[in-house]
This record gives structure tokens, sequence and C-alpha cells, in this order.
């Protein structure tokens, strides 16, 4: 069998044809940055960019295009919601199952005395309710974000619930869908979200360097910008314009990329996420009864495609994951990751701090032949380990 890519969880490897050729096709026809002169490969690149921004606020059914702000990734947009609405004296409450993509910004801003922050304890699969972040809310809590599936766990969080308590509350909602954007419905104004953050090179099937947040017209004008410069608008003003999507897009955007990831956007429309979702949770199925029959073998997580993504994180009784991940890597050709994945507090969660998991993440572009072989080459290796 081929190359078996299993770390969908970190980027989609597999694209549509149509990403490779849009990119190719950025280069070959257009070549130029957008908004920077008149010439006819400008304003092509600025039509470029406003069909990306119009994909991405249609798929996440915006109201309107420009709030969709492009980064180069989530973390990125996620640092640029942080430290642009968080000031001296505020509280945020947060879940034990984030991404060091908001651990890192909040624990750089409380150790500089600035805010105070409250991890929510999720239990032993990843799970958080909205009555444990109810509880902690104090007369100075500003914002709330969580992450909307756990890259460890594949753990959903309740995202409506929470949401609904948020707006209740008169909190902010900032939430991370680095792992569930291009698979699960994710509607910002049913949600009523503040910030939704989001990367290109993983569900969405775009390159890596793209990503940006969606923003609530409301929650624009709360939110300081982080890096101020070029827009290509108002060049006469000294200061940075305050409009929506130039106040936080400074600087030449990734075109190429955003070629891309329009592409990528494109192409989940026209297969409709309904079907990719239920493509992948059928093969996360398939996986997750395997691991079951394999002695040794724990799940560490739902364990149930009612309750998570196609994400699954196992562990196995006297051996090493770091190992184990090698060897099917180089004897059998599958790819997965072993580690902490960039989360640990997760890990501690879970219980497994610090040795981790072995994670084995399914994309669209995976197949049953492939789950197939890589129970049978692990059921193999346990046996000669």
């Amino acid at each position: 069998m081929k190359e078996v890519y299993l770390d969908n969880a970190a980027t989609s490897r597999d694209k549509p044809e149509s990403v490779l050729k849009a990119i190719n096709d950025y280069y070959q026809e257009i070549g130029c940055s957008p908004g920077r002169g008149g010439y006819e490969c400008s304003l092509a690149a600025g039509r470029l960019v406003l069909e990306t921004r119009l994909s991405i606020a249609e798929l996440f059914e915006v109201a309107t295009p420009e709030q969709v702000v492009f980064t180069h990734n989530v973390t990125h947009a996620l640092n640029y919601a942080l430290k642009g609405f968080l000031e001296s004296g505020d509280h945020v409450i947060t879940t034990s199952m984030e991404h060091n993509a908001v651990v890192r910004p909040l624990q750089d801003l409380a150790k500089a005395g600035l805010i105070e922050v409250d991890y929510i304890a999720a239990d032993s699969q990843g799970m958080i309710s909205p009555e444990q972040v109810a509880e902690a809310i104090q007369e100075n809590t500003k914002l709330l974000v969580t992450t909307h599936a756990s890259n460890v766990a594949g753990t959903l969080l309740p995202i409506a619930e929470l949401a609904n308590l948020a707006k209740q509350e008169g909190l902010l909602y900032i939430l991370d869908t680095a792992q569930t954007a291009g698979v699960y419905d994710l509607n910002f104004s049913d949600l009523d979200l503040d910030v939704l953050a989001f990367t290109g090179h993983k569900g969405l099937l775009g390159p890596t360097g793209t990503g940006g947040f969606v923003i609530s017209k409301e929650a624009a004008k709360l939110m300081d910008t982080l890096i101020e410069g070029g827009t290509g608008s108002i060049s006469d003003r000294e200061y940075q314009p305050d409009f929506l999507p130039d106040k936080f897009e400074s600087g030449t955007l990734n075109t190429m990329g955003l070629a891309g990831l329009k592409a990528g956007v494109d192409f989940i429309k026209k297969e409709g996420l309904k079907t990719i979702r239920e493509h992948e949770l059928d093969l996360t199925k398939r996986l997750i009864e395997g691991f079951k029959s394999l002695a040794g073998v724990s799940i560490q997580g739902p364990g149930s495609i009612e309750e998570q993504t196609s994400t699954v994180s196992i562990t196995v009784e006297g051996v090493d994951l770091g190992e184990l991940s090698f060897i099917l890597d180089d004897e059998y050709e599958i790819m997965t990751r072993s580690g902490l994945h960039c989360a640990p507090l997760a890990h501690k969660t879970i219980g497994t701090f610090p040795e981790g998991t072995l994670r084995f993440s399914i994309g669209y572009f995976n197949t049953p032949a492939e789950i197939d072989y890589t129970l049978a080459s692990l059921e193999q290796i346990l046996k000669e380990y």
C-alpha cells in the first residue's frame, strides 16, 4: 500500500487538485500584491482576495465579507484577539483542553501581571459543562475562550451552550475552530460569536501560512490592533484605519496562499460538509472499533463518534509511543504523531502527561483500506514488540 497519512489534525497533506492549480495559476496569471497599485495584475489580486473573503464568509455564514480578517494561521488569529481585547485587571475563563496557541498568550499576559486566568478542568474524556464556566465568572471576567474540539482527544465541546452563556453574562467569546473548520457546521451568526478563529491548512484544505478570524462588528470596535502598517487604504494618514478588514490587516497578504485557500473552501462547499463529516466519522468508527480489539491499547478520550472528531489518541501498555510511531512510519509508511501535541494541559487532564499519546487523525482523503491496513500493521507490531 502507498503511504498512509494520519496526521490531519496537524495539517491536511492531501489537497484537492483545484488547490494546487489555484496556487500555480496565481503565479502564472497574477503574481502581484493586492491593493498596492492601479495596474491590472494588482487589481486582479485584489479581486482574488475579495473572492476568498466571500467564500469564507459564506462557509461560516457571516453577514458581511469584511468581517473576515486574514492572518498567517490560527495562532496569529488567537493572539490578535486575546491581546486585542484584554486589558489590565481583566479576568479570563478558558479550559484545560486548550492548545498552546491559547494557553501561552494567556500565560504571558498573566505572568506580566495584567490579567487573571481560570482554567476549567475537563473530565478524563476532555469534556466540560457550561455550569462549570458559570461558576467561574467574576465581576471582572471579560471573556471566555475555548477550543471547539480537542486536538488531543478529539472531544467536541458544547459551544452553542457556551456561546449562549457568554451572551447572557455579557462576556466576549472567542472560539478556536482549528480542529473543526471545514468539517463541522459553524454558523457564526446563529452562534452569536464575537470571534471565530480559523486556520487554512487543516480541514479547510488550503496551504500552510493561511488563516484568520471572523469578528462581529461590535467586537471589532472593542478590539485594539496588534500590529499597524500599510493597508493600501487612506495612505495619506499616519494612523491605522478603523474599518474592517483594514484595521487588522497590515502588510502584504499571502495572496498565493489565499488563492489556494479559496479553492479548498470551494471544494468543501461543492462536496458538502455533511458528506465530508460522515466520511471522516465512518472511518473514525472503523478505527475505534479496531483499537478496541487490540490487547493493551487504550483509547484516550470519548471513543465515540457522537462526541468527538476524527482525531483518536491511544496509549499502549508497556510500549514507548515515540518508538511505535517511528516503526509505523519506517516499516509500514504510516504517518502518525506521538507526544504532547502542543497541548500539555490537555494531557494532564486526561492522565497522559508527560508521555503523551499516539495520535491518529483522519482526513477526507483517507480510505477504509488505509484504516484496515493501519490496524493490521499495528497489530503485527504489537505481537512482535
